[in-house]
């Protein structure tokens, strides 16, 4: 593949440069066809990403929707085949201004104004489009050979919420019709396991824009799942001594002052309520209100360590652009602790925190992850807590109890939270990128902001460390993880309905009924298909729609010998139990918590 560099020379392309060029050139071709179709376009930034590209686009008061994507990329394909070439040219700064306020681009020239006044502005041309960009391209238009729009968006100019609100369209650039093919396969596999639409089917979650983006309601059968997940967890910690407490989801403005994260976090959060003289937030996270439980009474060198957990509810303003489901959004319940130990304990309680998160993968089955060594970017001054002391203590610290524990690890510059280093625990589910489901966070910084003491041997008095960790992150990003791995064919011990009793007709609908009554009071899930529909049709439901794990079929044989004939999602097959046999089973299958 030939490509042209913005001096002007042209050669083979390198193969890491390969895809972002086919990315970038599909931009400028895109923002081509989008001008020939809507003549009063301007045009923003326009870069290739990591997965495809993107333009900012201002369309005036036109609208424009999924639906008119297909037409810009039958006019893409037009430009595809005129096989124009493209042509780079430098211009000056005065040069660069006059060309792009004379073609109407104003985006473009605010862009030229932020850049230095020693930067080199080259623009590149195919046919009747000229764009400011430093390249390379691809040499003539011909050479995209596999491309697809896949979905429009909002976007601030700037990412600024007070400047105006662009339209983003996204894309897709291969090397060929069969990576596309390929690409578009991935595509089908993640809708098909879309914990959105996974959710909306099985009525686990519901989100409606009156109750506002990014706050998810649970419903019955997904709350079943998400009390689950709190027992679970929550039994694990008490089993390691931790405390359990509740906390409100409120707490004054003074409180994040104090802890640093209304310096360092306001953005994220929302904006403050001020009654009868105070300032009041929704709390982004729970670290604030659990040093002031620790501080509530005195402590010894004896009482530490001191775990206090915590099911947490937050609050986070997220960029509506970023919400998904209930993997991201603006109200969250975290399965969040703090321990509060001693120097000496650091590693013994790290040691802990890994032991149990890999403890809960290996319940999971999680097996797909990666460990993060997440640490500040010291140039950063805004974003970090300034103390170059405490950080090279904390980040030797938890690098030495990473190292001594055998655990494998990466590290990543300007990932740590801002008050200290910490382990990421990242996974990588069937379908999308990475993200974070654990972590485990070294704090010298917060403890000594909210002047924290424990009294020592010698009766001195010290400072404790903290260790911030959450071992399902939150539950409903865990639930989320759940559901696009399993396709929500949950394990019985989690599946919301976990028997589903279906009698053949109106004749054994009294036998069913007392099926039900029993199963139910063994405190099993259990539901009564009553419908006057067809027991295929019955079936099909409960497996498909509902994903329930057992299926009991009864009709008049299995009312006259007073056993029941049970279908096994799993295998398909169907079983003749009697009905304590079958109560055993499954009552014995929840309690050992069997993934299959």
């Amino acid at each position: 593949m030939k490509i042209i560099y913005n001096n002007g020379q042209s050669g083979d392309c390198p193969a890491e440069l390969e895809q972002e060029v086919l990315r970038h050139s599909a931009a400028h071709i895109m923002a081509q066809a989008v001008k020939r179709l809507y003549p009063q376009a301007h045009f923003a930034y326009g870069p290739a990403t990591e997965k495809g590209f993107y333009y900012d686009i201002d369309f005036g008061e036109e609208k424009i929707s999924e639906e008119d994507l297909p037409a810009i990329e039958k006019e893409m394909q037009k430009i595809v085949k005129e096989n124009l070439p493209f042509k780079v040219y430098p211009l000056s700064r005065e040069e660069a201004v006059k060309l792009m306020e004379e073609r109407g681009e104003l985006y473009k020239v605010e862009h030229i104004g932020d850049l230095p006044e020693d930067s080199v502005l080259t623009f590149y041309q195919q046919g009747e489009y000229i764009d400011m960009c430093v390249g390379p391209h691809l040499t003539y238009t011909k050479a995209l050979k596999a491309f697809k729009l896949t979905a429009i968006s909002g976007a601030y100019w700037k990412n600024d919420q007070k400047n105006k609100m662009l339209t983003r369209i996204n894309g897709v650039a291969f090397r060929t019709q069969e990576e596309l093919a390929a690409y578009e396969e991935r595509v089908k596999e993640a809708k098909a396991r879309d914990h959105r639409r996974i959710g909306k089917e099985m009525m686990l979650f519901m989100t409606d824009d009156l109750v506002g983006k990014g706050l998810p309601m649970f419903l019955p059968k997904g709350y079943t799942i998400w009390q689950q997940l709190e027992d679970y967890i929550k039994a694990k910690e008490r089993n390691l001594g931790y405390q359990h407490v509740m906390t409100p989801c409120v707490g004054t403005v003074d409180l994040y002052r104090t802890s640093g994260h209304w310096e360092h976090y306001k953005e994220n959060m929302f904006p403050a309520m001020e009654l009868e003289g105070e300032s009041f937030v929704l709390r982004p996270m729970n670290c604030p209100h659990h040093m002031m439980i620790y501080a509530n009474q005195l402590h010894s060198y004896r009482d530490l360590p001191i775990r206090i957990g915590e099911i947490a509810h937050d609050f986070r303003y997220e960029p509506s652009g970023t919400l998904k489901g209930i993997e991201r959004g603006r109200h969250f319940c975290q399965n969040d602790a703090h321990l509060f130990v001693t120097p000496e304990q650091i590693k013994d309680e790290v040691s802990s925190v890994v032991d149990l998160i890999f403890d809960v993968y290996k319940d999971f089955g999680i097996t797909d992850y990666r460990c993060v060594l997440s640490l500040r970017d010291p140039d950063d001054k805004v974003k970090y807590h300034q103390d170059d002391a405490m950080w090279e203590k904390a980040e030797s610290a938890l690098r030495e109890v990473l190292t001594e524990l055998g655990i494998n690890f990466t590290e990543e510059i300007g990932e740590a939270a801002f008050y200290g280093p910490k382990l990421d625990v990242n996974v990588q589910p069937a379908v999308g990128a990475e993200y974070t489901l654990s972590t485990c966070q070294l704090d010298f910084c917060l403890p000594a902001r909210f002047d924290l003491k424990y009294t020592d041997k010698d009766g001195s008095e010290k400072t404790p460390v903290v260790l911030h960790r959450a071992i399902l992150g939150s539950l409903d990003r865990f639930m989320a993880y759940l559901i696009e791995e399993t396709k929500g064919v949950f394990p019985v011990w989690l599946a919301p309905v976990q028997v589903k009793v279906l009698p053949v007709s109106e004749k054994s609908l009294d036998y069913a009924t007392e099926v039900f009554r029993a199963i139910r009071k063994a405190g099993i899930r259990v539901e009564l298909d009553e419908r006057n529909e067809k027991i295929g049709y019955k079936i099909r439901s409960a497996r498909q729609e509902d994903k329930v794990p057992y299926m009991l079929i009864l009709g008049e044989k299995e009312t006259a010998e007073g056993n029941i004939s049970v279908r096994d999602r799993a295998t398909d097959q169907t079983t003749v139990y009697s009905l304590d046999a079958f109560i055993s089973k499954v009552t014995e299958e929840i309690a050992n918590r069997v993934r299959g």
